[in-house]
């Protein structure tokens, strides 16, 4: 099993326990990713996290290819 499978299925149990529990989404989403910051920050640096982030905010749109990517 790969990383990403791993974490899909543990995303997954997350939304459907919040959803059980009658919470929006958005909340475990930025609760998850606060953890994830906090897990980077303990191996990596500040500017590196940071970077980090913004690349995955720079191409979030699922509509648009990624800057290195060519037709």
């Amino acid at each position: 099993m790969s990383a990403a499978e791993i974490a899909k299925r543990h995303f997954s149990a997350a939304i459907a326990e919040v959803e059980a529990a009658g919470m929006g989404d958005d909340s475990v989403c930025r609760s998850l990713l606060g953890l994830v910051v906090a897990r980077y920050l303990q191996n990596r640096s500040v500017s590196d996290v940071q970077s980090e982030l913004r690349f995955v905010a720079d191409n979030c749109d699922p509509g648009t290819d990624f800057m290195f990517m060519r037709p």
